[in-house]
C-alpha cells in the first residue's frame, strides 16, 4: 500500500514527494535472495584484500543510489579501474603500483567518493579525503602535509581546490563525466589489478584534530580497515538485504567505514544524500518505493534535527501513529555515535519511532571499539562491549602493579570483562589494543610514541567505567578536546589561530554542554587596547582558518583570563563561571 493513501489529507508538501521518485528496479539477472559474503576474485582472494575486490561477485546489485542515478558494483569497479589507469599515468608508478604514494580527492556524497576511493587503492596509493566545506587554507595543509602526488576533484570543487593544487605544484585530475552516469563496458585489454600483499599498506589517511599543534594524519592500513568493518558486519549483523540511509560527510571513520565500506562489503545497497535534510531523511524512512532503508546511522545532533522536524510538521495524532509504526516494522536498526548521546534525546527517539538507538564507542584511530547489544537490551548512556578482536583496559595512573607500568582497573574483550578487586566501578583512561588500531600518525613519529603505552596499548584520551556489565564513557580525560556535533575539536589548535587575529590579545577556548551538540566551541577573549571585536568579525576571521564545526558559536569578552602560578588556564572554572547551570 501507498504511505500516502493511508493520510489523504495531510497538508505537508513533502508527502507529496515520497512516490515521485522514480524507484530503483534490480538489473537484469540481478541475483534478489538472500546474499551473504561472497568468494571474492581469485587476484584479491587475500583475508585483507580491499572492498572493491568483492565488487565483481556482486556483479548486477544496486551499491549506490544518488542524484545521479543508480549504480551497480560492476559500474563501480570498471569506472574505479578506468580512473586508476589514469591515475598512474600522472603519477611515478612502477608495473601499474604507485607503492604507497597518497592520493589526495574531493568529492561529493555519491559515486564519484566511492570511485575515487576504490581507484586510489587499485593503483596502489594511500587515499586522502578532503571534506568541502575545510577552508583553502586547510585544504592546502592536508595536500602538503600528507606529500600527495595528485588531487582528484568532482568538477564541482575545481575552483575550491584547483588554485591549491596548482600553489603546490601537484597534478589535478578531474574527475571525467563516465564516473556519474552509465554503465562502462569491460575493456577487452584492460590491465588487472596488480596483486599486493594488502596486510600492511597503508590505506587511508584521515586527518583529526590533536591536542597540542597542527591536525594530524591518521595512517590506517588494510588491515586495520578490514578488521574495522569484519568487525562491525559480524556485531550488526550485516547483510545484502540491507539498504543504508547515508547522510554523513566521508572524511572520518563514522561516514567511511560504518556507513560505506560496512554495506559495500556485504553487497548491500547505500542511499547517499548529497548533505544531511531533515525532510528528505523522514520522506525515505516513510517512502514507498524500493529498495526501502533499513539501516540508518547518525550523531546525536542530527537526531536532535530530526526529531524538531518530526514535532513541527508531524502534529496530528494519526500522522504520528503511522510514522512510528512504519518506522518500527521496515527499518531493523538505528546508530547513534561520535558524542553522547543525552538520555532525553534518546527517549524522544523511542517515542517517535519505537526505536531505541544503538550506542557505540570509536575514534578514528581505533575505527569502532565497543558497541551495545544488537539484541537484548540497551542502557541508556551505555556504550556496551568490546566488539569483536578488540582488547580494551581502564586504567589509572600510579606506581606499578602486578607488572603494569599503571593500574588496570578493568579488562576485557568480547567474552568478558575481568575487573581488579576493590577497583570496582572506578574511572580512569579507556586503552585499546587489537587489529583495528592505526598504524601511525603520518611522519609523526614522536606524536605516535607519545599516543601508545610503553607496553603497546593505545590512549584514548577518554576517562571510562565499567559497571552493571558495561563500559560507560565519562568525557575527555583533556579539556582541550571538545566533542561538538560528533566531530573532535582541538581547543588548542583554535586558539592558535584565534591568537593571530589582530585585535585579540588572549583567549581561551572552552567546551560548554549543550543538548543538540554535545558541547558548544566558547572563546573567551581578551582585547588588545584600543581595538574593538563583535561575534561577527571573529566569526568571519576564523572561518577563513577552521572548519565550520570548529568555529566558536559565541564569544565572551574579558578583562582578564586567570591563570596560575604556572600560567595555565583552569577551563572547569570558566565554565562554571560562565555557565553555572
Amino acid at each position: 500500500m501507498l504511505v500516502g493513501a493511508m493520510l489523504p489529507r495531510v497538508a505537508l508538501p513533502f508527502w507529496r514527494l515520497v512516490y515521485t521518485a522514480t524507484s530503483c528496479r534490480p538489473a537484469p539477472g540481478r541475483h534478489q535472495g538472500r546474499c551473504l559474503l561472497h568468494t571474492a576474485p581469485a587476484a584479491h582472494s587475500g583475508g585483507t584484500a580491499p572492498v572493491f575486490a568483492k565488487a565483481l561477485a556482486f556483479g548486477d546489485r544496486i551499491a549506490l543510489i544518488d542524484q545521479h542515478g543508480c549504480h551497480t558494483y560492476r559500474d563501480l569497479y570498471l569506472h574505479s579501474l578506468r580512473l586508476s589507469q589514469e591515475v598512474c599515468r600522472l603519477c611515478p608508478c612502477k608495473d601499474g603500483d604507485l607503492q604507497g604514494e597518497r592520493i589526495s580527492f574531493l568529492c561529493s556524497n555519491d559515486v564519484s567518493y566511492v570511485i575515487a576511493q576504490w581507484a586510489s587503492w587499485m593503483s596502489g596509493g594511500i587515499a586522502v579525503p578532503l571534506f568541502r566545506k575545510h577552508p583553502a587554507a586547510q585544504l592546502e595543509y592536508f595536500i602538503q602535509d600528507s606529500r600527495s602526488s595528485v588531487v582528484l576533484a568532482g568538477p564541482e570543487y575545481m575552483q575550491l581546490v584547483g588554485p591549491v593544487a596548482e600553489r603546490l605544484g601537484v597534478p589535478l585530475l578531474p574527475l571525467p563525466p563516465m564516473v556519474y552516469h552509465g554503465a562502462v563496458e569491460e575493456p577487452a585489454a584492460a590491465a588487472p589489478v596488480p596483486e599486493h600483499n594488502w596486510q600492511d599498506r597503508g590505506a587511508m589517511i584521515f586527518y583529526t584534530s590533536g591536542t597540542t599543534g597542527r591536525p594530524k594524519g591518521v595512517l590506517i592500513t588494510h588491515r586495520s580497515l578490514i578488521a574495522m568493518v569484519t568487525g562491525l558486519v559480524h556485531a550488526w549483523a550485516w547483510t545484502s538485504d540491507d539498504v543504508i540511509l547515508h547522510v554523513l560527510p566521508l572524511h572520518h571513520v563514522h561516514g567511511v567505514v560504518n556507513k560505506l565500506l560496512c554495506p559495500l562489503w556485504v553487497g548491500a545497497t547505500c542511499v547517499m544524500l548529497p548533505e544531511f535534510s531533515a525532510q528528505q531523511v523522514w520522506e525515505k524512512f516513510l517512502s514507498s518505493e524500493t529498495p526501502r532503508v533499513n539501516v540508518f546511522m547518525a550523531v546525536p545532533t542530527i537526531y536532535s534535527k530530526l526529531l524538531d522536524y518530526h514535532d513541527q510538521h508531524f502534529t496530528q495524532p494519526h500522522v504520528q501513529d503511522f510514522v512510528r509504526a512504519v518506522c518500527e516494522e521496515r527499518i531493523r536498526l538505528m546508530v547513534s555515535g561520535s558524542a553522547a548521546l543525552p538520555a532525553p534525546l534518546l527517549e524522544r527517539w523511542k517515542s517517535a519511532t519505537g526505536h531505541t538507538l544503538l550506542e557505540r564507542y570509536g575514534m578514528t584511530e581505533i575505527g569502532m571499539a565497543l558497541s551495545s547489544p544488537l539484541a537484548g537490551p540497551r542502557l541508556p548512556g551505555s556504550v556496551g562491549t568490546p566488539l569483536p578482536k578488540v582488547e580494551v583496559r581502564i586504567i589509572s595512573e600510579s606506581p606499578q602493579r602486578d607488572g603494569y607500568p599503571y593500574t588496570v582497573h578493568a579488562e576485557g574483550d568480547m567474552q568478558g570483562t575481568k575487573v581488579t578487586p576493590g577497583l570496582e566501578e572506578k574511572e580512569g583512561e579507556l586503552l585499546v589494543r587489537g587489529p583495528s588500531v592505526f598504524r601511525e600518525y603520518w611522519d609523526n613519529p614522536e606524536e605516535t610514541k607519545s599516543a601508545f603505552t610503553s607496553d603497546g596499548w593505545f590512549r584514548t584520551g577518554d576517562t571510562a567505567v565499567f559497571k552493571d556489565g558495561s563500559y560507560w564513557i565519562r568525557g575527555r580525560t583533556s579539556v582541550d578536546i571538545i566533542k561538538t556535533g560528533g566531530y573532535k575539536v582541538s581547543a588548542l589548535e583554535v586558539e592558535r589561530h584565534l591568537l593571530a587575529h589582530p585585535g585579540i590579545a588572549d583567549v581561551a577556548v572552552i567546551g560548554v554542554p549543550d543538548l543538540t551538540w554535545g558541547q558548544r566551541v566558547i572563546a573567551v577573549v581578551v582585547v588588545k587596547a584600543g581595538h574593538s571585536l563583535c561575534y561577527s568579525d571573529l566569526k568571519d576571521w576564523a572561518r577563513r582558518f577552521l572548519a565550520p564545526y570548529a568555529v566558536p558559536s559565541d564569544l565572551l569578552l574579558v578583562e582578564e583570563i586567570p591563570r596560575n602560578q604556572m600560567g595555565k588556564i583552569n577551563k572547569k572554572d570558566l565554565v562554571r563561571q560562565f555557565y553555572p547551570e
